[in-house]
């Protein structure tokens, strides 16, 4: 049995079809979220820039948070999600590098 899921989700206005296991569907969601709602932030906050810099400081901070995270050494589970995160990301990057973001 295929326990695949395709799926769009939306990261600072433009959707990405995903095909994805089922036990993930809410995790990622939850992280476009969490990406969305920081760039919402700094949209807010500096409304000129562009969206390409939103994400970027969105980026910062999340891996601000993973370092907190691994000097704590409480992180080990955390750690492995956000590699195996950063892995796919990259890959999809560089699946879709020809497109500006």
């Amino acid at each position: 049995m295929d326990d695949k899921l395709s799926i769009n989700v939306n990261v600072a206005d433009r959707y990405y079809p995903l095909k994805i296991d089922r036990n993930d569907e809410e995790k990622i969601r939850k992280a476009a979220k969490l990406i969305n709602d920081k760039v919402l932030q700094y949209k807010q906050r500096y409304s000129d820039k562009d969206i390409q810099d939103y994400l970027a400081m969105a980026a910062l901070q999340f891996v601000i948070k993973l370092i907190e995270c691994e000097d704590s050494n409480n992180s080990s589970e955390l750690l492995s999600e956000i590699n195996e995160l950063d892995q796919w990301l990259g890959s999809f990057i560089s699946k879709h590098s020809t497109s500006s973001l």
